[in-house]
């Protein structure tokens, strides 16, 4: 924010009395603690002293109304918004890159309503993940929405970024578990998506918002489904010899069965983190996957996915390295098994019909082992009935000690493997979002049809202050 004399203390002043005195900030330390989500790069910078980009002013919204009030101050001011949930996310897409005003929105963290009739829960925004979880549990019920990031990052957050959990094979995204939104414009305007996800009452404005990172708006309540707990979840482990037959046998698997995870890891990954976090050392293509719901239902799964497994040559390793596999999805990314600085590090998530998507890991592979010092490993955590997904990661043992060096060179790294998905049939991003990393790869991602989504940008953020730099908006 720019403003001459004392006019930044009058701003500051409309928004204490839109949201309470004690729910303005900006102090040095607490703007600090928003200068750095997961990406890399903004971390990397503060471990080498450099200094992030803050925020001018923190607020802290206890509602609906609350939201609007601060939007209605900011769009007249002319503003930048950021909007903060966790800081859980990998891409920047948090990060106030203009400054202005970062609205935490955790102090909306209230349930709603549960209703077991129709299967679903309804809570604010800034509600931790795992809270609205264990709220379904009571009740003998989940939202089956689990990322690693559960336990940290709220509910707006996933939407945001249209996030996915482990069980996504058989309960879907997040675009396939929220059922309704209600969203503050930047204009102010409190409005409702329809109150059902499918019809045919126009172009559906839920996968309007989801996914949009905060430059179209707020989403300040959200509506989900729930199921039932299952009544068994069973485990298994296999052995491919490599990981094209691994992509063949999944891709029969989940076209003929459904299970709730499947995940296929390449060899790279398979000796190394695989080895490290459960103890599994044979070389090959490891392969864990879960099955649940009904006993009868999953005993007839279990037979069928024993029996393709077979059909393509792989080795059964039992009901153990599939229960260690769930026992640790967490431990994956704990310090000591997760990458981590100073090594440089990525995960270049694409995804694709099955035609393309094994042209994709080995283009991606080849595009980023081509930077001498970089290793590329991969796994296939998330299976449709279409196709799935690549979360390839790079990893940079002895990057360049320059900050602005090792900035460079990540970026040549992401353009080099996203643009080798987009070659073969992939994405610019499957799961983690697009934010400050990947947003200046949206246009080659989107070509022609990029104009849709800049003018609903325009449309609705004539003056561009929601979550500027992210999503290439």
């Amino acid at each position: 924010m720019e403003f001459r004399g004392f006019m930044t203390e009058f701003i500051r002043s409309e928004l204490e009395d839109a949201v309470g005195v004690e729910n303005v900030s900006s102090t040095k330390g607490e703007k600090l603690a928003y200068g750095t989500d997961y990406f890399w790069v903004s971390r990397m910078v503060i471990d080498k002293g450099g200094m992030p980009a803050l925020p001018d002013l923190i607020v802290r919204p206890g509602s609906s109304e609350e939201v609007s009030k601060v939007l209605k101050i900011a769009n007249y001011y002319k503003i930048p918004v950021q909007t903060w949930g966790g800081g859980s996310g990998t891409q920047g897409g948090a990060l106030p890159m203009a400054g202005g005003i970062l609205l935490d929105m955790k102090r909306m963290d209230k349930l709603i309503d549960i209703d077991t009739v129709s299967g679903t829960i309804t809570c604010e925004t800034g509600m931790i993940f795992q809270t609205l979880e264990w709220y379904a549990n009571e009740q003998g019920y989940s939202v089956m929405h689990m990322p690693s990031c559960l336990t940290c990052c709220t509910v707006g957050g996933a939407l945001a970024h249209n996030g996915i959990g482990i069980l996504s094979t058989k309960y879907g995204k997040i675009d396939d578990q929220c059922l309704s939104l209600e969203v503050v414009l930047p204009n102010g305007d409190i409005i409702n998506t329809m109150p059902v996800p499918k019809h045919a009452s126009g172009p559906n404005l839920l996968n309007i918002f989801i996914g949009s990172e905060g430059t179209l708006g707020i989403m300040t309540k959200a509506k989900f489904k729930i199921v039932k707990l299952p009544e068994v979840r069973r485990h298994h482990a296999f052995l491919f010899k490599d990981i094209s037959t691994g992509y063949n046998a999944c891709r029969e698997i989940v076209q003929t069965v459904k299970p709730s995870i499947v995940r296929l890891f390449d060899e790279a990954e398979t000796v190394s983190i695989i080895k490290k976090v459960i103890g599994f050392e044979k070389k090959g293509s490891f392969m864990n996957l879960t099955l649940e719901g009904l006993k009868k239902i999953v005993d007839v799964e279990e037979e069928i996915v024993l029996d393709i497994a077979k059909k393509y040559g792989a080795e059964y390793l039992g009901t153990e390295y599939g229960e260690k596999w769930f026992e640790n999805r967490i431990t994956f990314f704990y310090p000591g098994y997760m990458m981590n600085n100073p090594q440089m590090f990525g995960t270049i998530d694409s995804t694709s019909t099955y035609d393309n998507i094994e042209k994709i890991y080995w283009a991606m592979k080849e595009a980023v082992e081509a930077f001498p010092g970089v290793h590329f490993i991969s796994h296939s955590s998330h299976w449709y009935d279409w196709g799935c997904m690549n979360y390839s990661r790079f990893i940079v043992d002895n990057p360049p000690e320059d900050p602005e060096e090792s900035i460079r060179l990540h970026n040549r790294i992401w353009n080099a493997g996203v643009r080798a998905a987009l070659k073969n049939g992939g994405v610019v991003n499957d799961h983690h979002g697009v934010g400050l990393k990947l947003s200046r790869l949206m246009k080659e991602g989107y070509g022609p049809a990029m104009q849709v989504l800049t003018g609903l940008k325009k449309s609705l953020d004539p003056n561009g202050i929601m979550n500027p730099y992210k999503l290439g908006l």
